[in-house]
């Protein structure tokens, strides 16, 4: 190094005070340990480096548990303004899918009303044709001719009635229930509707589980101490709430009956 840095130097070595010579090899902090002399051409200097306070293994470990600290504080400190990022780019994608999904789901209400109507009407249409039949069966049985000519016409109208609900079961492969009816006539209504009317229900479904992801992402971000804030936070507002209107309460029975505030004449 010194030849490199003055092309005027021909020999360089270091030895100790004995004259035995240190290798190239070794480094600057254990040269540093001891004294020692530098030859530069045919000139000696004797070189005492300064005294090296020494560290004990107790003050290792403290340096030791200082970094680790240290450490740890710039990681959790990292992590934080990690996830601040993360919770912004969530709830910004999340709000983007709420603005895109708000028009489909008044479309949707919409629709669930209407659809939820024409399969009540048509339960209500089932239930006069059923009364309808029975009338019939009525007349015909006591007024236009009798029991034993009847008999076999009902019979085979219920005998007819088991084969339209073993069709049902057929095609559509459940079990013929009044309330998987309802809900099958309702869904048949909300989808014919849907179509007509343009709203994409693959598009609806996708959003619909794209917000419920993001919102799951945000509870996990978040975590369960940031739920806990919430609650805690509700329930100082309950509390300041309750005490503003106990205080309140108890100022209006201290004022006077003669001569009352204007404020109480406004409608709450």
């Amino acid at each position: 190094m010194l030849k490199a840095e003055d092309r005027g130097i021909d020999r360089a070595c270091i030895t100790t005070l004995e004259g035995l010579r240190i290798s190239s090899h070794n480094t600057i902090e254990s040269l540093l340990e001891s004294d020692f002399r530098l030859v530069i051409n045919d000139v000696t200097y004797d070189v005492s480096p300064p005294e090296q306070e020494k560290y004990t293994m107790e003050t290792m470990q403290k340096l030791s548990d200082v970094q680790v600290t240290v450490s740890q504080l710039y990681e959790t400190l990292q992590c934080t303004e990690h996830n601040s990022i993360l919770e912004r780019e969530v709830i910004a994608e999340l709000e983007q899918v709420m603005l895109e999904l708000q028009p489909l789901e008044e479309k949707k209400l919409e629709l669930e009303v209407a659809a939820e109507r024409r399969a009540i009407l048509h339960s209500w249409i089932g239930l006069v044709a059923m009364a309808v039949q029975f009338g019939i069966l009525a007349r015909l049985t006591w007024w236009e001719y009798s029991w034993d000519i009847m008999e076999p016409v009902t019979y085979f109208v219920t005998y007819a009635t088991g084969m339209l609900c073993y069709i049902y079961f057929v095609v559509t492969r459940q079990e013929y229930m009044l309330p998987e009816v309802m809900n099958r006539r309702y869904l048949k209504a909300f989808h014919r509707r849907a179509k007509a009317v343009g709203l994409d229900l693959t598009r609806y479904n996708m959003l619909k589980d794209q917000a419920y992801e993001l919102e799951t992402t945000l509870k996990i971000i978040r975590g369960p101490l940031w739920n806990h804030k919430n609650k805690v936070e509700q329930k100082l507002q309950k509390k300041m709430r309750s005490s503003s209107s106990s205080s309140s309460s108890s100022s209006r029975s201290r004022s006077p009956s003669s001569s009352p505030s204007p404020e109480k004449t406004k409608p709450t």
